[in-house]
C-alpha cells in the first residue's frame, strides 16, 4: 500500500473546562466519540474539569476537537478546552472509546 493511501492517525490530550462534571458530559463524549469513530477515554478531574485522550483519523480527531470546544452534552457549559501532546501515531493504542474512573 502506498504510503499516500494510508489514513493519518493522530492522539492528542484534552481538558475541559466550565460545567462539565454531574451533566452527563463523560457519556455524550463517549457516544460522539463512538459516532465519530475516534477511540480514547474521557474522565472526571478532582478539579472540576473532564480530560481524556483521542485518537483515531485526523478528520474525526478534528471533528471531536470542535464538539468538545463548542457542544458538549445538552446541559454543559463549556468555558475552555485545551488540547495537547498532539502527534501523529501509527495505530490507535485504544480499543474502543470508554469512560475511565
Amino acid at each position: 500500500m502506498a504510503a499516500s493511501c494510508t489514513k493519518k492517525l493522530i492522539s492528542l490530550d484534552f481538558e475541559v473546562f466550565g460545567k462539565v462534571q454531574g451533566v452527563f458530559f463523560r457519556k455524550h463524549t463517549q457516544k460522539k466519540g463512538k459516532e465519530y469513530g475516534v477511540v480514547g477515554y474521557v474522565k472526571n478531574t478532582q478539579h472540576s474539569t473532564v480530560v481524556g485522550q483521542l485518537q483515531g483519523e485526523k478528520q474525526s480527531v478534528d471533528l471531536m476537537k470542535v464538539w468538545l470546544s463548542t457542544e458538549g452534552s445538552p446541559k454543559s457549559k463549556i468555558t475552555k478546552c485545551q488540547f495537547s501532546k498532539e502527534r501523529f501515531i501509527e495505530k490507535v493504542e485504544h480499543t474502543t472509546f470508554s469512560i475511565a474512573h
